[in-house]
């Protein structure tokens, strides 16, 4: 394959012991580990180790299915990823928070405040929360609709980002002879009055290293996408195969310059779950050895989840019953389609199809050499479907330890990927410029005119 002079990102999504549904049971973890924070420091460790751009927690606000069969989220994110940052110093830092169950203000204080203490690390996965589980948690009944949830994320981003500029970039001080904290005139209210959110400000954080954390985002629906053209500076997608990840990437880019901002503003990360092995008869075993411990009791819970079909007395080998349409869908819609797709209108039975979600929950997995992962990760990016990739690891801490040794040398060596870190924030790991103060451009603005 032809050497680009272009270089790709890279960022690991570690998720307990791994990202196959059966990992803790799997003799290659301990299951243990998943409420260790030292496990989860020690991957911290070793994806910067391998120069990745960032580490990234998803989250989730209810037990659902899982407690019976499979490992809970142990830790809240960001709590855990400030853990992670007192043992490393380059890697990026990026944890999911829902714009549906929480408030700007708060938001907007604990992601400063891992930006501070990661010297200007951190990242921002902008999610609108759809279970239902979630939603009793919270006083609701059900979810809520799919349309009314984008609506509030986007003015919850809006006032986000305006707490992050009430502190102008030179607002502290700190002269001890005088006495003077900060400058009073360079700590802004925002006095934001709008449908969801009433918030005066300023935020009680000043503005961190970076100017604000790196926003991400992984909804695929068609609010999503435009949501992402609008704000987001990476995205977590799952496309199967190159033909879906070069039409996403296509139309998410369109969007973005639509959206008027630069296509290179929004790097695009599809998932894969990469099952690594001397030999590819190795890795396909390795993969089958995982297949082997699913639950079939928790996929279907899982899959009951996912479809909003109730599969639990279904049975596994017969094909998926008649789902509604998309239309009807207040949940996932885009992992919703990408499960449906996927069964293939009954060419699939339910045993087929679980055994094919149970290592990613629908992302691509790949099993192959060392050498085939890197090929198959250089063809993506090559070939117009990525900016880079979404490491998921199917077991921890070796699957992660295998990525990094032995297949990152390869795309070093092929020039895809960097020798050694080159910036020290999360920002500039992604190629993006520093960030204007909206005050502080309105003063220049003022003063010139």
């Amino acid at each position: 394959m032809s050497q680009s002079n272009k270089q790709f990102h890279l960022n690991a999504f570690l998720m307990g012991v791994g990202h196959h549904e059966a990992a803790w049971r799997h003799p290659r973890t301990t299951p243990s580990n998943a409420l260790d924070v030292v496990h989860y420091q020690n991957l911290g460790r070793i994806a910067e180790r391998g120069k990745l751009d960032s580490v990234f927690f998803a989250d989730g606000l209810a037990v659902g299915p899982r407690v019976k069969n499979n490992v809970q989220a142990i830790f809240e994110p960001v709590t855990l990823l400030s853990a992670i940052a007192t043992v490393t110093e380059r890697v990026g830092l990026i944890a999911t928070s829902s714009t549906t169950y929480s408030d700007p203000y708060t938001t907007a204080r604990k992601f400063t405040s891992l930006d501070h203490i990661s010297a200007g690390r951190a990242g921002w996965n902008i999610v609108t929360s759809a279970g239902a589980d979630e939603a009793v948690n919270f006083g609701l009944d059900g979810t809520p609709l799919h349309a009314g949830r984008y609506d509030r994320a986007t003015e919850f981003v809006d006032v986000t980002l305006e707490l992050w500029d009430s502190w102008e970039d030179d607002a502290v001080r700190l002269d001890v002879e005088s006495g003077i904290f900060a400058n009073p005139d360079k700590v802004h209210t925002i006095d934001h009055n709008g449908e969801h959110f009433r918030i005066r400000g300023p935020l009680n954080s000043p503005r961190s290293v970076q100017g604000r954390p790196l926003l991400v985002q992984a909804g695929s629906s068609e609010s999503g996408k435009d949501f992402a053209a609008r704000y987001a500076e990476a995205v977590f997608t799952a496309q199967r195969t190159l033909e879906q990840g070069q039409a996403f990437y296509r139309d998410l880019k369109a969007r973005v310059v639509k959206a008027g901002r630069s296509a290179d503003d929004l790097k695009v990360l599809p998932g894969i779950v990469p099952f690594i092995a001397d030999t590819a008869e190795e890795a396909r075993a390795l993969e089958q050895s995982f297949t082997d411990l699913i639950s079939p009791e928790y996929s279907l819970r899982q899959l009951s989840n996912i479809l909003g079909v109730d599969l639990t007395e279904h049975s596994l080998d017969a094909p998926l019953p008649p789902l509604p349409p998309i239309e009807q869908i207040e949940g996932h819609k885009s992992r919703y389609q990408l499960v449906k797709d996927l069964a293939g209108d009954g060419k699939l039975t339910v045993r087929e199809l679980i055994g094919l979600l149970g290592g990613g929950r629908g992302h691509r997995t790949f099993a192959g050499t060392p050498e085939q992962v890197a090929d198959e990760l250089e063809q993506w990016f090559t070939e117009g479907a990525a900016d880079g990739f979404n490491i998921m690891p199917p077991y921890l801490p070796g699957g992660l330890e295998d990525f990094v040794d032995r297949v990152v040398p390869i795309l070093q060596q092929r020039g895809l990927f960097r020798d050694d870190y080159t910036s020290t924030t999360l920002r500039g790991h992604y190629g993006l410029g520093e960030l204007d103060n909206q005050f502080a451009a309105a003063r220049a603005e003022a003063t010139t005119a």
